[in-house]
């Protein structure tokens, strides 16, 4: 059975180098939900202007449903300049007061929030009381819904507060290799392994699991019971941009469906690495590159003491 996940947050136009593509966590998110058979809904919020209306008509053309898109005809459509660093890593500039910092509660999302399976959330859309009191009584009204905390820290856009209210709601965690040492850093956990610092944020707010991602090297993830460890793929790097929020989807596709945590993991990293051989966070993966992907048996990129390591 098709589950209906609830993504929220940011929606706006990654301003590349040489290219303007739409995005946003919670969008790129939502759209890999949609493609890989489950339905990805986006509760975001554009500016009435130009960039919104070309991100409305995108949404469209990527078969994405916009029943609880909300328009704003006070503040700009969200944008994010970005550049890559030589390693071609993405480098972000967040710009503040747009659209999705004034996202509304309303009647439609009153109506479809206790109906939903998952919800998913992070905390750049949270740096304004409107948006965040928004979510805080969208998690409250979802009920037993599974809340997953993609947590997102982007530079100046989140709060001590911010992050463990989050912790607070959410069920599972997913970061990245420099976000566990933020958080370690912020909660005041101290220098123990990577491991131990997941253990400690399970233990403190009642995770169920915690995942954290690691480029090229793969993801570890942690729940109760077990811990795993899923190497990275060697492939031909066209950027990074989405490859998390692909993870994101491809765990959760497993873990809506009580699937082991290493086969959620191992889902979720081959779709991080197609959408890293490919230009921009919504270009398009079929059922049969997937399967392709899985049948070319490509060299992988292994460090399992990344698991223990202290930081």
């Amino acid at each position: 059975m098709n589950k209906t996940i609830l993504s929220y947050g940011e929606m706006l136009w990654d301003l590349l180098p040489t290219d303007t593509v739409l995005g946003g966590a919670p969008c790129n998110f939502a759209y890999r939900v949609n493609s890989i058979g489950d339905k990805g809904l986006i509760v975001s919020r554009l500016g009435r202007d130009e960039l919104g209306k070309k991100a409305f008509e995108q949404l469209l053309s990527l078969g994405l449903e916009t029943t609880y898109l909300q328009w704003d005809d006070d503040h700009p459509t969200g944008t994010v300049p970005i550049t890559f660093d030589e390693n071609n890593n993405p480098e972000f500039t967040i710009i503040p007061d747009v659209a999705y910092d004034y996202i509304e509660m309303t009647d439609l999302l009153r109506e479809i929030a206790p109906k939903v399976d998952c919800l998913c959330f992070g905390t750049l859309s949270q740096r304004s009381a409107k948006s965040r009191q928004t979510l805080e009584e969208l998690i409250e009204i979802s009920h037993d819904s599974l809340k997953l905390l993609d947590i997102n820290l982007r530079k100046e856009c989140y709060s001590l507060d911010t992050v463990a209210n989050s912790l607070k709601k959410a069920d599972i965690l997913k970061l990245n290799e420099n976000e566990i040492y933020q958080i370690a850093d912020m909660l005041k956990i101290g220098t123990r392994s990577n491991t131990e610092i997941c253990n400690e944020l399970m233990d403190k707010w009642s995770l169920k699991c915690c995942v954290v991602t690691l480029g090229d090297k793969g993801v570890f993830a942690i729940s109760k019971n077990e811990v795993v460890y899923e190497p990275g793929y060697k492939v031909g790097l066209v950027d990074s941009v989405g490859a998390g929020d692909a993870f994101t989807a491809g765990f959760a596709y497993c873990i809506l469906r009580n699937l082991p945590l290493k086969e959620a993991c191992q889902f979720g990293n081959i779709l991080g690495a197609i959408v890293c051989t490919q230009k921009g966070a919504t270009s398009p993966i079929s059922k049969d590159e997937i399967d392709s992907f899985k049948d070319k048996r490509l060299d992988r990129i292994e460090e399992k003491s990344i698991i223990n390591r202290v930081i």
